[in-house]
């Protein structure tokens, strides 16, 4: 027996602020042509945005919904990796439940995917990448996410390190591998992305290493990395998130990004101040997948943060100092579709056979909507209504 496909139409919607549209979806995709029959959801001829993808958050380490944790003075990563272990230990919920909170509250905001980076470390065992691995099975219906195991701690620094790595990639808690500042904080650049490109190479798995290093420090680790990326065939499955090296490369930005692009290596920034910034049109020029995160959310490191990436959207555009519609535009590109090309997904553009995430608000047209932040009426998810006014359906 065949099923009946399902069809909905969705009347009065405005894609990417353009003239108003009855838009059909047929299973879960944007279908060409009318539809009899089918069921009708009124959208009041607001705009509709594609969903967003955060490329790269930290849902193991929020304190989301707790009680308010009172931060100290860190100096540097191990300083503040000892205080997201005191927050592992000492918060009330479990680290599943705070990351559905927080991952619920995101698709609420109109995210359809994210890479969620989870620490793994002997503080922790498996406790991070498991978690979160179970809030993603609850959230399934409406949000998309990849687990990276990430030795947030150090791979060598912090021996039984690589072994729990090895272990979340052979028990299936993790889909990606990750890394930290291999020269500065791990101190054995050669051995730890040996290890990680090694098991990467052995378990058919992404990379995605945290590179905080600059100068020509991290340039040397992003060649390192583009390197090994080529020599292994992993092309279009290595990201590095922050690579402040980047827009500190001056003179050698051209020869860095060929070689990052020719590669196949990704880049996730977070907008976090102007001088870290990547510079995304730049990037893209030579090849260079980009896309749009979080970070961390209320966590031992900032209590900052809200997992809304129109939010952070609204921040790429303004660190980068955007003006024109064509930049704020390009800003909601990278969290849209610049993410979803990182962690492989099709982009959610309105064109038939497209899927059917959007996001309905209120608004003139989308470089306002990037300026204003309005907030978000309806979040569908391939074709289901799966927030309404900011509360999860």
């Amino acid at each position: 027996m065949t099923a009946h496909p399902s069809t909905t139409i969705f009347r009065d919607l405005r894609p990417l602020g353009g003239d108003p549209v009855d838009l059909v979806v047929v299973d879960g995709r944007v279908a060409a042509g009318p539809a009899d029959g089918a069921e009708v959801v009124d959208c009041g001829g607001r705009v509709a945005l594609p969903t967003l993808v955060d490329a790269h958050i930290h849902p193991d380490k929020t304190t989301w919904g707790e009680p308010w944790y009172s931060r100290r003075p860190a100096r540097g990563i191990a300083e503040l990796g000892e205080q997201d272990a005191e927050v592992f230990a000492t918060l009330p919920a479990p680290v599943g439940v705070r990351a559905e909170r927080l991952m619920g509250h995101a698709v609420t905001r109109g995210t359809r995917a994210m890479r969620a980076h989870a620490d793994i470390a002997p503080a922790y065992g498996l406790a991070g990448v498991e978690g979160v691995r179970e809030a993603a099975r609850n959230l399934a219906h409406a949000l998309d996410v990849q687990v990276v195991a990430f030795p947030q701690h150090g791979v060598r620094r912090a021996p039984g390190t690589a072994e729990l790595m090895e272990e979340a990639l052979r028990t299936g808690a993790a889909d990606l591998l990750g890394g930290i500042d291999p020269t500065e904080f791990d101190e054995d650049p050669t051995g730890q992305l040996d290890l990680v490109f090694g098991l990467a190479d052995r378990y058919g798995v992404g990379v995605d290493i945290h590179l905080h290093e600059g100068g020509e420090t991290g340039a040397r680790t992003l060649y390192a990395i583009a390197e090994r990326t080529r020599a292994l065939g992993l092309g279009g499955k290595v990201t590095v998130g922050h690579a402040f090296a980047v827009p500190q490369a001056g003179d050698g930005f051209d020869a860095l990004a060929a070689a990052l692009g020719e590669a196949g290596v990704a880049l996730t920034t977070v907008a976090s101040d102007p001088y870290r910034v990547l510079p995304v049109e730049r990037l893209r020029g030579h090849g260079v997948l980009v896309g749009l995160g979080s970070d961390g959310v209320r966590d031992a490191w900032s209590p900052f943060g809200d997992a809304d990436m129109l939010h952070r959207a609204h921040q790429l555009a303004k660190v980068s100092r955007a003006r024109t519609d064509e930049q704020l535009d390009a800003a909601l590109d990278t969290a849209a579709h610049g993410g979803a090309a990182v962690v492989g997904l099709p982009a959610a553009d309105f064109a038939p056979g497209a899927p059917a995430d959007f996001v309905l608000v209120e608004g003139e047209c989308t470089p306002q909507v990037v300026v204003d932040l309005p907030p978000r009426n309806l979040v569908v998810r391939a074709g289901r209504v799966v927030a309404r006014d900011g509360v999860l359906v």
